[in-house]
């Protein structure tokens, strides 16, 4: 026999002894850009009595595309040699690829928003391995980035926490009888 035949007849016999337990299922990633209502008001939308929402601007997008166009062809003579090279010009377009627009979210209220929630936020964030900064309370720059990433991964791309992400992070309680 072969080690490779007594490998896999030792993992046989391994697999055969383990009980079937089912494994836990792993959590489904949050899909956060389920939750976003585009407008292009400056109202958030009517929504369930004391819900707090956050507006963020998602940027146009514009594609640039440049080409090499030719001019005129290359001329050889009956030999086969050289006589003109042929000429091009560069061309630039531009297209509007997304217009920019205005995106509404549901978000934690701005009480709830504590040095203690935000300290909770970043150490949530911490765990995940998207926050590298020391907790500091503060909404700073090193949270927004932070949170950024991880909305960005979950289909919103805000520096604004949204109760989704609050939620999929345990920060605020999810409702059970809403799944």
């Amino acid at each position: 026999m072969t080690a490779q035949h007594a490998w896999l007849a030792t993992a046989l016999l391994l697999a055969a002894c383990t009980p079937s337990v089912p494994l836990p299922a792993v959590p489904a990633q949050a899909d956060l850009g389920a939750e976003i209502l585009r407008s292009r008001g400056d109202e958030p939308p009517k929504g369930p009595e004391g819900a707090c929402w956050a507006q963020d601007s998602s940027p146009a997008v514009i594609e640039t595309v440049t080409e090499q166009v030719q001019i005129t062809p290359e001329t050889r003579s009956p030999d086969g040699t050289l006589v003109n090279p042929a000429t091009y010009r560069t061309k630039t377009a531009t297209r509007m690829v997304r217009d920019r627009e205005t995106v509404w979210f549901r978000a934690p209220c701005p009480a709830e928003m504590t040095p203690d929630f935000i300290a909770s936020l970043q150490r949530a964030l911490k765990a995940r391995g998207y926050f590298l900064a020391p907790l500091t309370g503060q909404m700073d720059a090193a949270t927004t980035d932070a949170l950024r990433r991880y909305q960005t991964e979950r289909g919103l791309d805000s520096r604004q926490l949204s109760l989704g992400a609050a939620r999929d992070l345990g920060l605020v309680a999810t409702d059970l009888s809403a799944l």
